[in-house]
């Protein structure tokens, strides 16, 4: 009985296998200018960087799980502020988990969106109506969600 629990506890303690990443040719990168409120999405290839306001954001490598091209992309990224001299972020960001390795700076967000993968066909999505449409005319009913009023 104690071997088999040793032996799970040796199972259950082993690291989980890697899984093999693929390199891409670029990302989709999505910039906030949190004092304008300006949503920049760019899609970069590795090596080339794009400057947006006092920013300037350079992909140095993108890559995706092989097995699941639209799980968890992962960025490596330098991004520079203007006014300082050394890169103010340096690292990998991934996709789905931002706040795990974010840009902490007082007027931008940068968030990796994927990274692009040639074979991979994303499905059209319809765009979101204008501001006013789709909206009630005057004096048109409405409903209050939840009340059924």
């Amino acid at each position: 009985m104690r071997a088999r629990l040793a032996l799970l506890a040796i199972a259950f303690a082993a690291p989980a296998a890697a899984e093999e990443m693929a390199l891409a040719k670029g990302a989709e990168l999505r910039i906030l200018d949190k004092l304008t409120g300006q949503l920049t999405d760019t899609d970069l290839p590795v090596d080339q960087s794009v400057t947006v306001g006092k920013l300037t954001v350079q992909l140095n490598e993108c890559r995706y799980p092989a097995s699941n091209q639209t799980a968890d992309a992962e960025a490596h990224l330098t991004i520079s502020d203007a006014a300082v001299s050394a890169p103010v972020f340096a690292g990998w960001m991934i996709s789905t988990s931002p706040a795990l390795s974010a840009l902490d700076h007082p007027r931008y967000d940068v968030w990796v969106i994927r990274c692009d993968v040639p074979q991979l066909d994303l499905p059209d999505v319809e765009p979101l109506p204008e501001e006013g449409e789709g909206q009630p005319a005057e004096g048109g009913a409405t409903t209050d969600a939840g009340t059924g009023e």
